[in-house]
């Protein structure tokens, strides 16, 4: 999976940055973790071969 590794880091390090930033507080059981999404399926219509 690709990712942005400064803020990546950043905020797995810090993963209260963000609510600092955003000056509101960080809600209680707040986490930062990296997931990855399957994709449906892509179809395109009307495709002349």
């Amino acid at each position: 999976m690709h990712r942005d590794s400064l803020f990546y880091q950043l905020f797995a390090q810090l993963p209260q940055t963000l609510f600092d930033l955003l000056g509101i507080d960080t809600p209680p059981g707040y986490r930062f973790d990296s997931v990855e999404l399957k994709q449906t399926a892509f179809r395109i219509d009307g495709v002349s071969l």
